[in-house]
């Protein structure tokens, strides 16, 4: 008795936060939008546009799952409740039932969770799908080697959450490796997760190209930004601007290395340099070169106006020692540390394989609490 009358506060503990959710996420408003985009998918002419209905479709999915994933708890939190009372009323001590309650009450608690964090994702450019750039820093080869990983890292990341993955420009390393990648992760909310993977990466292991078997640290910088997708009002100077054409390199479909239709963009005022290799013609990687390119500036003139560092870019730092964002140590022992929110996870392994969700939840917890520690760090 004594075990569930424990489980009922623990339940009571958590109606504040169930509430609290439900209140800030306007489900009434949510329901509405269903029923109208519902309505706009009967109509004959909806699919003319592919990629704008594939777009609303998917955000309807979105909102029906949001909305019927709330509704669950609720229900589900008077389930239990219901339940331990009808057990106290019995008083009879049933150790199976105890530990059924207890399993369900742990899966709502981390469901909740879930949806709190999602919550949490309310930047303006949060919703947006995000490219990324990791280019390889300070450790030569040993640098590429760890971008490679990296790169395995998020495209892994974004297996387990359903996105997908574009790659739009690709450097091999000299020797192994990747000394330089831009791709694009495609998903809800995949700028607001990733956002947390902005700067500095060190790797601190027992070299495999060491032929003394001798600890390396290496560096990666990551560059983040959202891609947006409506045009951005920003003046660029053409005369600003110098295109080169190449050919592209890494995998990318048979019209690689065929012509010169990669191409790359510096903006020469900022030292910005942006490209794209990934589209069958030059025009099209012009293209998207041009939108990327916009996109960051017009986050960097967002930072000097309105000073969202925290939330939109995050600040640059040097691609070397003493500038990490997060440390991954794989000897003497396995540790992954982040010097913003002090968590950590001693699971290094299954990190660098994908396991990033608990880097981000503490993020986004210490953004939610003005950029500070969100508390004691956790090791997984």
């Amino acid at each position: 008795m004594v075990i569930l009358d424990q489980m009922k506060v623990e339940l009571s503990n958590l109606r504040g936060t169930l509430d609290e959710v439900t209140a800030s996420l306007d489900l009434d408003s949510k329901k509405k939008m269903i029923e109208e985009l519902s309505r706009e998918m009967e109509e004959p002419t909806f699919w003319d546009d592919a990629d704008k209905a594939n777009k609303k479709t998917r955000n309807l999915k979105n909102m029906q799952d949001l909305v019927e994933e709330i509704e669950g708890l609720h229900k589900q939190y008077d389930d239990m409740m219901d339940l331990i009372d009808l057990q106290n009323e019995e008083g009879v001590d049933d150790d199976d039932m105890a530990a059924e309650i207890r399993s369900e009450l742990d899966q709502f608690e981390e469901t909740l969770e879930k949806i709190r964090i999602s919550n949490l994702l309310n930047g303006p450019y949060d919703k947006y799908d995000v490219i990324l750039r990791l280019n390889a820093g300070a450790g030569g080869t040993e640098a590429c080697d760890w971008a490679s990983m990296l790169y395995r890292m998020y495209t892994r990341w974004a297996e387990r959450k359903g996105f997908s993955t574009e790659v739009l420009d690709y450097l091999d390393g000299d020797e192994a490796g990747i000394k330089s990648v831009t791709f694009q992760i495609s998903g809800t909310n995949a700028y607001g997760l990733l956002k947390s993977e902005h700067g500095v990466h060190r790797l601190v292991r027992i070299s495999p190209f060491n032929a003394q078997a001798k600890r390396q640290t290496s560096f990666v910088s990551c560059d983040i930004m959202p891609d947006i997708e409506e045009d951005i009002d920003i003046d660029i100077n053409p005369d600003d601007l110098r295109i080169d054409t190449y050919r592209s390199s890494g995998a990318g479909g048979q019209h690689i290395n065929k012509t010169s239709s990669a191409v790359r963009i510096t903006h020469i005022p900022t030292g910005v340099v942006v490209a794209c290799q990934n589209e069958r013609s030059q025009f099209q990687n012009k293209d998207k070169a041009m939108q990327m390119l916009k996109a960051k500036l017009f986050i960097m003139k967002q930072e000097e106006q309105a000073a969202k560092l925290a939330g939109i870019r995050g600040e640059v730092m040097d691609n070397a020692w003493g500038s990490q964002i997060r440390s991954y140590v794989l000897q003497p022992y396995t540790m992954v540390n982040d010097t913003r929110t002090g968590f950590k996870a001693s699971n290094a392994d299954g990190v660098l394989d994908g396991d990033l969700d608990p880097f981000i939840n503490a993020y986004l917890k210490w953004l939610a609490t003005g950029g500070k520690p969100v508390g004691d760090s956790e090791e997984e």
